[in-house]
């Protein structure tokens, strides 16, 4: 099962742990991505994310199929956030849930990673003196 979710709203963390819950679950994996306060030692003041809504959850549906096809994953949760963000907010969730750990670990960090370089999300970080489109990706 798949839930997906980009919204301009405050991500829930403990629902989309909650959602992937199962009683057959023994594992449990959580990607929380938060807005940090510099980048290459400049002081970041807040970010800005945008979205092809439509395409983007097109793209994480794919991501999350391919997922729960290479792994045994029962259930998994993506979450991003769109508008302003300040420091220490939360962009993104991602929850997947396994029998085993090492299933939930490997599906978790392909989904955020595959996410990175694939949808359709722009992210601009202001500072002092002035601002930048970043690439999704390092």
């Amino acid at each position: 099962m798949i839930d997906l979710n980009v919204t301009e709203e405050p991500l829930d963390i403990s629902s989309c742990i909650d959602w992937v819950m199962t009683p057959e679950s023994g594992g449990i994996d959580v990607f929380i991505g938060t807005v940090r306060n510099a980048t290459k030692g400049k002081q970041v003041l807040r970010l800005e994310f945008e979205a092809y809504q439509q395409m983007a959850l097109s793209e994480m549906r794919k991501i999350a199929e391919q997922a729960m096809d290479k792994w045994p994953v029962h259930k998994l949760a993506i979450h991003h956030r769109t508008g302003t963000l300040q420091v220490g907010e939360v962009p993104v969730v991602i929850a997947v849930s396994a029998a085993h750990r090492a299933a939930a670990f490997e599906a978790c960090r392909y989904t955020i990673d595959t996410l990175k370089q694939t949808v359709p999300i722009w992210k601009k970080e202001f500072f002092e003196d002035g601002e930048v489109w970043v690439a999704a990706h390092p």
